[in-house]
């Protein structure tokens, strides 16, 4: 299900950069659009604390210690390597167009309850040590210097900190949207 919604996307992102002799191909190499929700990490992890800190509820099927304990394996895989990845082909056609597609917009749309290929089953079930995790999966990534190589991520390929750094505030964002605080704090 996820790959048939990968190739879609990688489909239409290249028919669209190929329409009017290019022109689209060239919007993908464009500057890329901030991520408005969270547009750096300081910004994620305010959001983060909040979250450990105000009433909040997941939208979606899976809870929020789940949706945050996803995030941190994320960032975590990130530095030590995906336990599975997508086919080299994969990773080196339509990953990396669906990664510039995201970044160019500044919005990533993806399968918010699909877990990560290989990854152990969600087993988080309180909010705040799994923000905790996430928070602390951020900080560590922070701290790898900028010229370290990075395992490639399972669907875009190799990213240097850079683009990795955009791919988890693109990441955390989407599941931001399935967010509620349910107090105004």
């Amino acid at each position: 299900m996820q790959r048939r919604r990968w190739l879609k996307l990688a489909l239409g992102t290249g028919a669209s950069a190929l329409a009017g002799g290019g022109a689209g191909a060239l919007w993908l190499m464009g500057d890329a659009e901030p991520v408005a929700a969270l547009p750096d990490v300081p910004s994620a992890l305010a959001w983060i604390d909040r979250l450990s800190r105000v009433p909040a509820e997941s939208t979606s099927s899976w809870s929020l210690a789940q949706m945050l304990e996803h995030a941190a394996q994320s960032v975590e895989y990130s530095l030590q390597g995906y336990p599975q990845l997508n086919s080299s082909w994969f990773r080196a056609s339509i990953g990396p167009l669906a990664f510039r597609a995201f970044a160019r917009r500044g919005r990533m749309s993806h399968g918010t309850t699909e877990p990560i290929p290989g990854a152990p089953p969600l087993a988080a079930d309180d909010v705040a040590t799994a923000a905790q995790r996430l928070a602390q999966a951020l900080l560590r990534f922070e701290a790898t210097p900028p010229s370290s190589v990075f395992p490639p991520h399972f669907a875009y390929g190799a990213l240097d900190k850079d683009d990795y750094r955009r791919a988890h505030l693109l990441h955390l964002a989407d599941h931001a949207r399935e967010v509620r605080f349910t107090d105004a704090g």
